[in-house]
């Protein structure tokens, strides 16, 4: 039986609606009852993360923005930070943005988001967001690097700016519009729920994990046992060990309760 559990939250845990259903909340509940930790493993901001922290269990912790941070849900502060260097991602947003003529970026912090005039944000920001040159933008080590492209299709973004960018830095997608988003050197969903993993003393084979894009292939390769919801993207499928009911049928719960016989 796994010892603990790590799931990803929009087009997984979540519903399309945005919301937790009552029967997924009671299955979390039961099993932080039992012992065992429930972490979200989110590719969200922490200012949209927050939106689901009352369901987070005694263990307290989140891993937000595809593993760059984790965060104290009890004390609201950081527990650990996995930051992109200024100078590194200044490179990588030119690199990118040399091999594919169109692109911009926005820069995620703790504190909020700042963008390029032109990036065309999709969610509203926070009243006050800073808007510049990313030379200005870009003024502090950042938890994500945003990339969006107005004319191509995220697969081809995704494809050209890696090949430009190499191992310089982790670029991922979960969107359905061509967004890219972009971490420090080695850090993912999966490196940074080891760290979590190995701070409470569970091995991976013990981990169950559950997802639905590709920024969520690392945590589901990494994972002893891993479940690709029925909703997701054709590369989550084919990599899982198994496929859990879509996310609007409560398929994380469903597989749970007849994991830990609830």
């Amino acid at each position: 039986m796994p010892r603990l559990v790590a799931t990803d939250l929009d087009g997984t845990l979540v519903r399309t609606d945005g919301t937790v259903s009552p029967f997924a909340h009671d299955v979390i509940a039961a099993l932080d009852e039992k012992g065992v930790p429930v972490v979200f493993v989110t590719g969200r901001p922490l200012r949209w993360a927050e939106e689901v922290f009352e369901y987070v269990g005694a263990h307290g912790l989140a891993v937000v923005s595809n593993g760059a941070l984790v965060w104290d849900v009890v004390h609201d502060q950081i527990h650990q930070i996995r930051p992109i260097p200024q100078e590194v991602g200044l490179e990588v947003c030119r690199l990118i943005r040399a091999a594919v003529p169109g692109s911009v970026f926005a820069i995620e912090s703790v504190d909020g988001i700042a963008l390029e005039s032109d990036f065309l944000e999709r969610h509203p920001v926070p009243p006050g967001s800073v808007r510049g040159d990313l030379d200005q933008i870009f003024d502090r080590p950042a938890v994500k690097v945003l990339a969006r492209h107005e004319e191509i299709e995220p697969q081809e973004f995704w494809d050209r700016a890696r090949a430009a960018v190499g191992d310089l830095a982790v670029i991922t997608w979960s969107s359905d519009s061509a967004l890219l988003e972009i971490s420090a050197e080695g850090v993912t969903k999966a490196s940074t729920l080891a760290l979590v993993c190995e701070a409470q003393g569970v091995a991976r084979e013990d981990v169950v994990a559950f997802g639905d894009m590709p920024n969520d292939l690392p945590m589901l390769s990494w994972a002893g046992t891993s479940y690709a919801m029925a909703n997701a993207h054709p590369t989550v499928i084919a990599a899982a060990d198994h496929l859990a009911p879509a996310n609007d049928d409560d398929g994380v719960a469903s597989v749970l309760v007849g994991l830990f016989d609830l």
